[in-house]
């Protein structure tokens, strides 16, 4: 493997300021905030709308996806993406770095990252440390809104970066590919429930929680430490593994990590335990829960 042929996945705050500061923020280079909040807690827009990187555009994950179905944040047609995106200026040519205003430090960008990779596109990368660190650095922000020229983007979907639950369902007898679920241990035991849902896990599926990728400050941890991890949990970076959660965003963590190791081939069950829990007949759902009843 190989991660210096890789487009980079990952910015710093201070490459990010100098390319504003050099004012090349633009057709070749869009900033997108991707952050997303319960709606009781936080309201991501508004936040955006009193401050934000300079010259960036707010990346609506409640409108740049599926809305007819009934599993959250599933993804939009090539279609869709591809017009939402052409709307904030972006092209095939644009470099476009994301980032989410969460207290991690990092939480929604990843979504956002493979989103752009599914839909085709390689040069797009994560603020590492998000816009907790960007403000903590004492780099500038505004309320100011850009309006950037509409671009055209072409969106073609890589199926090999995706899985259905039907692929799910097949690897079940055939473990053709690995599966690592990165929600809290909690609700991947299933001793604990998820925002209401009972929880438990998909059978053969190993825990890497996403936060564990992160260091206490926010930002990424070293190679060393997450290739240490992966090892830790027995996962071989050199075959295939797809990667899952509550509902398709942190398991974008797992593909974030497995790709700064030089695996840009990590596919997301895009439905995850949410639909895994509404279609998966009960033999197919570990959870200590349901022992513990019995």
């Amino acid at each position: 493997m190989a991660p210096q042929v890789l487009p980079r996945a990952l910015v710093t705050a201070k490459w990010l300021s100098e390319a504003i500061r050099a004012q090349r923020v633009g057709p070749s280079l869009r900033v997108l905030d991707a952050s997303w909040y319960p709606p009781q807690e936080r309201n991501a827009r508004q936040e955006f709308r009193e401050r934000h990187i300079p010259g960036a555009s707010f990346f609506d994950i409640e409108e740049c996806r599926d809305k007819s179905s009934p599993y959250d944040f599933m993804l939009p047609s090539e279609a869709r993406f591809a017009d939402y995106v052409g709307h904030l200026g972006i092209s095939n040519d644009t470099h476009v770095v994301v980032y989410d205003g969460d207290k991690l430090g990092t939480f929604y960008a990843p979504r956002a990252w493979w989103m752009f990779r599914v839909f085709g596109h390689k040069e797009v990368s994560v603020l590492n440390g998000g816009f907790k660190n960007w403000v903590k650095e004492g780099h500038p922000v505004t309320a100011e809104v850009s309006s950037p020229a509409p671009a055209v983007f072409k969106a073609t979907l890589d199926k090999a970066l995706l899985k259905t639950f039907e692929e799910m369902v097949e690897n079940l007898g055939s473990r053709r590919f690995q599966v690592v679920d990165s929600r809290p241990e909690g609700r991947f035991r299933g001793t604990e429930l998820d925002q209401g849902l009972e929880s438990g896990h998909i059978p053969g599926a190993v825990n890497i929680p996403f936060h564990s990728f992160l260091t206490e400050a926010g930002h990424e941890k070293s190679l060393e430490e997450i290739q240490q991890m992966f090892q830790e949990k027995k996962i071989d970076l050199s075959k295939p593994l797809t990667a899952t959660c509550r509902k398709g965003v942190t398991a974008c963590h797992i593909a974030l990590a497995a790709y700064l190791c030089g695996k840009p081939d990590v596919a997301v069950y895009d439905g995850s335990w949410s639909e895994w829990f509404h279609r998966a007949p009960p033999q197919h759902k570990v959870s200590e829960m349901k022992r513990n009843k019995a």
